[in-house]
């Protein structure tokens, strides 16, 4: 057996981050009133863990950039017919690529729809005064209907996925996102993990919040 560093801190405190910030938006969206302060940091912080783990899929270890799990319409179909390769045990395999992308598309457009939402009770977006009426009206919509449940369902398939794998395929996804390593049975690269790529993620991050800070900022500079 070999040990393979699947995932890098980075990509882990990411995963994990996100997953806090996740569940404290549905509690606070569902208490509303005062909480909803609250909903609106936590919507701001998963946009900047959105754009750090794009970049990171760039930038990042071996397994967590894109190249290593985008994979054509052939391979996804082979996996499907049971025809997997050996790095598929290790990262994402091509259904976990179609779950990433997946989760990165849909909670970003939940988080950007909720810079534009208001419910004319306890929230408005930072970016509502910057769009018409009939704007804000559709993207609240979605927020609150639509996109919610989008984000619920894919919670729900995320963590059917984590026990399939588990109860079935014999294969703990868990243990790495924690650890960070995996035993393999051949011989695959490991991602980097030293003090100088997570000094660099960290960097990554606080530009990505920076970013973040500034575009929000936006309207409250159009509304003064």
């Amino acid at each position: 057996m070999h040990t393979v560093r699947v995932w890098d801190l980075p990509t882990r405190l990411f995963h994990w981050a996100l997953v806090a910030c996740v569940v404290g938006l549905v509690i606070t969206a569902n208490v509303g009133g005062p909480w909803m302060d609250w909903h609106g940091r936590l919507g701001l912080t998963v946009l900047s863990l959105l754009l750090f783990r794009i970049v990171w899929g760039f930038v990042g270890g071996h397994w967590s950039r894109f190249r290593s799990f985008l994979y054509g319409p052939s391979t996804v179909f082979a996996y499907l017919r049971g025809e997997a390769r050996p790095e598929h045990r290790v990262g994402h395999n091509p259904l976990g690529m179609l779950s990433v992308l997946a989760l990165l598309s849909i909670l970003l457009l939940q988080v950007g729809t909720g810079l534009f939402s208001d419910d004319e009770i306890a929230f408005t977006g930072p970016l509502a005064s910057l769009v018409s009426g009939d704007t804000v009206s559709l993207a609240t919509k979605y927020h609150k209907s639509v996109g919610k449940l989008l984000v619920l369902l894919l919670v729900v398939l995320h963590l059917a996925a984590i026990v399939f794998y588990r109860l079935v395929k014999k294969d703990n996804l868990i243990r790495p996102m924690v650890l960070g390593d995996k035993q393999v049975d051949v011989p695959l690269p490991s991602a980097a993990d030293s003090a100088g790529s997570r000094l660099l993620a960290l960097v990554v991050w606080a530009l990505c919040a920076v970013a973040v800070y500034g575009l929000a900022g936006l309207g409250q500079s159009a509304g003064g």
